[in-house]
C-alpha cells in the first residue's frame, strides 16, 4: 500500500502509473474537484486537509510501506508534513516534482523569491496587474496593491465560492475578478491580457505541467512585464521529476522489503 499526496493533473497520472505497476494506493486531496477526478479514474482517495499527525495516522492504519509526496510545487506545507508523517510512521519518503521550465533570459522577465518580494516590484511598477497565483496569497498583493493610484489589481482563480468572497473581504471588484478553471492556452492568455490591458503578471514557477510556459509566452510576445515567484526549497531527500524514477524507486524499495 502506498499513500500518494495528489490533486494536480500529472498527480493524477503518476497514481494511475503506481497502480498500473501494481501497487495498490490511497490518493489524499483537499479539494472536491480533485477528489472527483481521481474517483472517476477508479482510484480510492480520501479527501481533507491532513497535518503530520493525521497523515501518520492514515500510514499507520492502512498498513502502508511509502509516501509519494507528488502535491503541488508551491504546497510548501503539504510537503513538510509529508516528510514529516513518514518519519513517524518509520516508511520511505519519495518525493515527485514537476519539471521546471526552461527559460531564457528576457528584459521582460523579473524573477523573485517570494510573495512579498513580487507584491511589492508589481507596486513599484503599476498599471494593470494580473494575479495569477491563485487565492491563498491573495491578501497580500491586496494589500499592497488596492488603492494604489495608478494601479488596477485584477485576479484570476479558480471560480469557488469561497474564493469569491474572499475578493469581496479584500475589497477586489467583481469585474476585476477572472473565475475560471484552466489550464489556459496562450490564445486565451493574450485574449485576457488584451481585454484588461494588463502591462503586468505576477505567476509562480510551477513548471511545464502547471501552464506557465503559455502564460509567459503569451506575455512576452506581447511585452508585458512578467514577475515569475520562485520554488520554495526544501530538502526532499530522494526526489524524482519523472514517473518512471517513482515506480522505478518503489520497484527498488519493494524489493528490499521480499529480500
Amino acid at each position: 500500500m502506498i499513500i500518494v499526496l495528489a490533486g494536480t493533473s500529472d498527480a493524477r497520472e503518476l497514481a494511475l502509473r503506481i497502480r498500473a505497476a501494481g501497487y495498490p494506493l490511497v490518493a489524499t486531496v483537499v479539494t472536491e474537484s480533485a477528489a472527483k477526478s481521481l474517483e472517476e479514474a477508479g482510484l480510492e482517495v480520501r479527501m481533507g486537509r491532513l497535518d503530520a499527525h493525521g497523515l501518520a495516522d492514515l500510514i499507520r492504519s492502512r498498513g502502508a510501506h511509502a509516501v509519494v509526496d507528488a502535491s503541488h510545487p508551491f504546497a510548501e506545507e503539504a510537503s513538510r508534513n509529508a516528510m514529516a508523517a513518514a518519519e513517524q510512521a518509520g516508511v520511505p519518503y519519495i518525493r515527485y516534482e514537476r519539471e521546471r521550465g526552461s527559460y531564457d533570459g528576457h528584459p521582460r522577465l523579473f524573477f523573485v523569491d517570494d510573495y512579498e518580494e513580487a507584491a511589492e516590484l508589481a507596486a513599484q511598477k503599476r498599471g494593470v496587474i494580473m494575479l495569477t497565483t491563485g487565492s491563498k496569497t491573495l491578501q497580500i498583493f491586496a494589500e499592497r496593491l488596492i488603492g494604489l493610484p495608478g494601479t488596477t489589481l485584477v485576479a484570476r482563480m479558480l471560480p469557488r465560492k469561497d474564493n469569491m468572497e474572499k475578493c469581496e473581504q479584500l475589497g477586489l471588484e467583481q469585474k476585476n475578478i477572472i473565475a475560471m478553471q484552466g489550464p489556459f492556452s496562450k490564445e486565451l492568455n493574450q485574449a485576457l491580457y488584451k481585454h484588461y490591458g494588463v502591462n503586468v503578471i505576477v505567476t509562480k514557477e510551477s513548471g511545464k505541467v502547471g501552464a506557465v510556459e503559455e502564460k509567459l509566452s503569451a506575455a512576452l510576445e506581447m511585452d508585458i512585464d512578467t514577475i515569475v515567484i520562485g520554488r520554495p526549497q526544501l530538502e526532499y531527500g530522494e526526489v524524482y521529476s519523472d514517473f518512471e524514477g517513482v515506480t522505478s524507486a518503489l520497484n527498488a524499495l519493494f524489493q528490499e522489503v521480499r529480500d
